[in-house]
């Protein structure tokens, strides 16, 4: 009988339909994890497929390749350790999301996954049938228990293992970011070990995928001499990675031996890291090399720059002016300084003409009207116009710049200032946009490829911001003071919380009132945004799902 056993942890990157890709990686995986020694190479949930496919697993063709590779993986890797890979698996007419053991040639075991995640972001019970609590599998004498993602956030599951012969937990994940949610995570899985009395890993994917992105930040607990749970193991988050962790038989069952202790950032380093790695992801992953951006001389756009400067390098990135005459000097100034601070490209396309020439085409039809928003948005959309011009000629990501405030209340033009692909900063309120630009000033990581030191011009993050499509024109004009706008919004969006909620908390009636209708009457935009990384537990698209037609109104 073994008294050690080692595990290969695959903190990995898959592809969303890369399924060779996915395989090949897997097999590079296997290989260091047989140089290591390992008995075990752990891959993360539904990792054969990339995670989440939505709606490409019901695709027959689709689950029936992902099937064949993993059987082709079990028949190519036999001289080594076993792997648990996670990938769809189909029975006749159902379909399940499975945990995969191979070993020896074959596939020896499957984990089908029971509890269905359908809140938020997630959408299984639409997807896949639920599984039966399946028992632990043996390999070397171990006996495992692997309950899938959801499986352990609830006790019958891993309840269930502990009591049908499971020694130790080992939990496939694939978990995206938000704001603080290892404290989440660890939470549920210190409670798994104080139930069942048996150490656990929790093994999570990294990478971008669409609007999530995979923070890794996988872990190992040991249960506690005196109850409760130790942390024993911390992989570092949204870094790529391959680790062992050694398991020794002691008087008290399996128990993992101390290994690596990686540094937690705080949260506003994971936020930023998390918009960056959503970005580069997106474009890697989609097959662009280069991006483009309106640079405005505003905070939204020079975070922006500096993100995608980090992500894929300033020379990869191509900034434009696209100034008119409300577009004042300190702007043209600030925009170069901050393209000279980056180090990126900085293009000047002028938009009079192009705005004369369509102000001059619609004269007959808009004879005795005055001037209004009507022709502020044709500015905004002939940017759109111009930014779409250079992203087709040249192949470049056009990136938009609205930041969460502005896209909850409507406050940026639908074709114009929205048109692109990739929003960075969708899922960052404007009051943490000021902040962000501050955290950035002050650190440099090894994973940015921008320049460090204070790449946004101070000026920029200190001035009012302005979209300058009129003379004078200041956000406030039009919306309350950001600090307001964004608690409001928080209250709306995040909490649920009742008109009544807010104005208890000391606002006024009339702001509440008007921030809601803001809120609602712009859904319409978002359902035609660009996707960009979801940083907190309630970002627009999948978290928050409202009709675009809905005559109902809270009231006060």
């Amino acid at each position: 009988m073994t008294d050690t056993f080692r595990i290969t942890l695959g903190q990995l990157n898959p592809t969303v339909g890369d399924l060779p890709g996915n395989a090949a990686k897997a097999r590079e995986a296997w290989a260091a994890a047989r140089e290591a020694g390992a008995n075990l190479l752990a891959l993360p949930e539904m990792f054969i497929t990339g995670y989440q496919t939505q709606d490409l697993v019901l695709k027959p063709g689709f689950t029936q390749e992902a099937m064949a590779r993993i059987v082709d993986l079990a028949r190519d890797c036999v001289d080594g350790p076993a792997i648990g890979i996670g990938g769809p698996y189909a029975e006749e007419d159902r379909l399940y999301n499975a945990y995969w053991i191979l070993r020896g040639g074959k596939v020896v075991a499957r984990v089908l996954k029971h509890e269905l995640p359908h809140k938020q972001l997630f959408d299984e019970w639409r997807l896949f049938n639920v599984g039966p609590i399946s028992g632990p599998y043996s390999l070397d004498g171990l006996r495992i228990g692997s309950p899938v993602c959801e499986d352990a956030w609830w006790p019958e599951v891993c309840e269930t293992l502990a009591e049908t012969g499971a020694e130790i937990l080992l939990v496939p994940n694939g978990s995206p970011y938000h704001r603080n949610k290892l404290d989440l995570r660890m939470g549920h899985m210190v409670a798994r070990v104080v139930e069942t009395d048996l150490p656990l890993i929790y093994l999570n994917s990294v990478g971008g995928q669409d609007d999530q992105v995979y923070d890794g930040g996988s872990f190992v607990l040991n249960p506690g001499e005196d109850g409760g749970a130790v942390k024993v193991m911390q992989l570092a988050p949204f870094d790529e990675m391959l680790a062992h962790v050694d398991f020794t038989r002691t008087p008290q069952g399996w128990r993992a031996v101390p290994g690596r202790m990686d540094h937690q950032p705080d949260e506003w380093e994971q936020d930023y890291r998390a918009m960056m790695e959503g970005l580069r992801d997106y474009m890697r992953k989609s097959g662009f090399r280069k991006a483009v951006l309106g640079l405005s001389g505003g905070i939204d756009s020079a975070l922006v720059a500096t993100i995608a400067s980090d992500a894929i390098g300033p020379e990869n990135l191509r900034c434009v002016m696209l100034p008119s005459e409300y577009t004042s000097q300190a702007s043209l100034e600030d925009a170069a300084d901050c393209a000279g601070r980056l180090g990126t490209r900085l293009d000047t396309v002028q938009i009079e003409g192009a705005r004369d020439a369509v102000e001059n085409a619609l004269a007959h039809l808009m004879e005795g009207t005055q001037p209004d928003i009507t022709e502020e948005n044709i500015q905004s959309r002939l940017r759109g116009v111009m930014l779409m011009a250079l992203s087709n000629k040249f192949g470049e990501l056009l990136l938009t710049t609205g930041n969460k405030s502005e896209v909850a209340v409507g406050y940026a033009t639908i074709y114009g200032d929205m048109a692109g692909g990739y929003n960075p900063i969708k899922d960052l309120y404007k009051t943490r946009v000021f902040e962000t630009c501050r955290w950035r000033n002050r650190n440099h990581r090894d994973w940015m490829q921008g320049p460090a030191g204070e790449v946004i011009p101070p000026q920029i993050i200190s001035k009012p911001p302005s979209a300058e499509l009129r003379p004078n024109q200041k956000d406030q004009d039009s919306l309350p003071p950001y600090e307001v706008l964004d608690a409001i919004l928080e209250g709306l969006v995040e909490k649920d919380l009742a008109l009544k909620d807010l104005v208890a908390q000391g606002f006024e009636p009339e702001t509440v009132k008007k921030v809601e209708t803001l809120l609602y009457g712009s859904e319409w935009k978002r359902y035609q945004a660009a996707p960009g990384p979801r940083i907190s537990t309630k970002a627009f698209w999948l978290d928050r799902r409202y009709p675009l037609v809905n005559r109902w109104r809270d009231r006060i």
